[in-house]
């Protein structure tokens, strides 16, 4: 990668990169006009360019199908802000909120479920004023046991604003869990540095993190490097995957992403059925075919590395587990599809 690369914000800057030919260029700036773009060094750097179905490309550089919004499709699609009685708290569960500090990345993905938020000309950033209330509402619900970090990334808050936010959470009593979602470990490792890293220790809580990655290639030697960093500071590392067609909705490929992940010290958590967002048609793929992936990652990967698959109901109503069922009456099915019976 290039020292002094720069992040690939505008349509001219990815036609100069070759990620895009000039005769998409037009198109692609009504895409631009409408979502945001970047692309950082680190993952431009992974984009094979005699690949027209590159899995890295395909997540990041932008297509003019955006521009093609389906009848099911919601600029809100799990109900964000059916959910927000404060600015920056989403509150949909009773145990935990996220908490949006902001609303800007590092990277912005083609298939981001906030994309109508996110980006220079989003939601914003929460000044000292809006983040007060937030604590606010946070001390005055004490069934709230965790609070999630997430936006936007918060990882590309500087330092010293970042330490602010988890030692105000962490000064909650009844908030026992802080938990970060975030690309940065991917999309810019260079920022998990050590001033970062002591900036997420402030707290008097554990810190968890939920990366963000979702095709092997992403887990770049660098990205590799930043989350040994993170786990060598004692940090518990959560995975976060999308699933995608032609980006990961292979066994083979989801495997290979799921065993990463372990080998360096992420748990896999969610793999999350790709949501209702405007313009993301192309990504999905049907809950039969994700069942399908699972149902032949079981008993082939260890038990270590296998993500809870999960649908997040439009509207607001929560995630549910849509994984294959093995029960069926009195018998049990094997990971081979054979069916034994079990006595109750």
């Amino acid at each position: 990668m290039d020292a002094g690369a720069m992040t690939l914000r505008t349509i001219p800057d990815l036609a100069k990169a070759e990620l895009i030919s000039a005769s998409d260029a037009e198109a692609l700036e009504e895409v631009a006009a409408r979502y945001a773009v970047a692309i950082p060094p680190a993952l431009a750097a992974l984009i094979d360019k005699n690949d027209p179905n590159d899995p890295i490309a395909l997540q990041f550089v932008p297509h003019a199908d955006e521009l093609e919004t389906s009848p099911e499709e919601r600029a809100d699609p799990i109900g964000d802000l059916a959910h927000s009685p404060v600015e920056g708290i989403v509150h949909r569960y009773p145990d935990r909120v996220l908490l949006k500090p902001l609303h800007v990345c590092p990277v912005y993905c083609r298939f981001c479920f906030r994309r109508e938020m996110v980006g220079p000309e989003g939601l914003g950033t929460l000044n000292a004023e809006k983040l007060d209330a937030c604590f606010a509402y946070i001390t005055a619900h004490p069934d709230i046991w965790e609070v999630i970090l997430t936006g936007g990334d918060p990882l590309i808050l500087a330092p010293r604003r970042l330490k602010h936010i988890v030692e105000r959470i962490g000064a909650i009593d009844h908030v026992k869990i802080i938990r970060i979602h975030t690309r940065v470990p991917v999309a810019d490792p260079d920022l998990i540095d050590e001033d970062l890293i002591a900036a997420l220790k402030a707290a008097s809580k554990p810190v968890y993190i939920g990366v963000h990655a979702n095709h092997p290639r992403e887990l770049s030697p660098a990205a590799r490097t930043a989350l040994k960093r993170l786990a060598d500071a004692g940090l518990p590392l959560l995975s976060q995957t999308v699933l995608l067609r032609g980006v990961n909705d292979d066994p083979k490929v989801m495997a290979e992403l799921m065993r990463s992940f372990v080998e360096n010290r992420v748990r896999p958590y969610y793999l999350h059925h790709p949501d209702l967002a405007p313009g993301t048609a192309r990504f999905r793929v049907t809950i039969d075919e994700g069942r399908a992936l699972m149902r032949a990652l079981r008993g082939h990967l260890s038990g270590l590395a296998m993500p809870t698959y999960v649908l997040d109901i439009p509207g607001g109503h929560g995630k549910s587990p849509v994984g294959p069922d093995y029960v069926h009456g009195a018998e049990v099915e094997d990971f081979r599809g054979a069916r034994h019976s079990y006595p109750e």
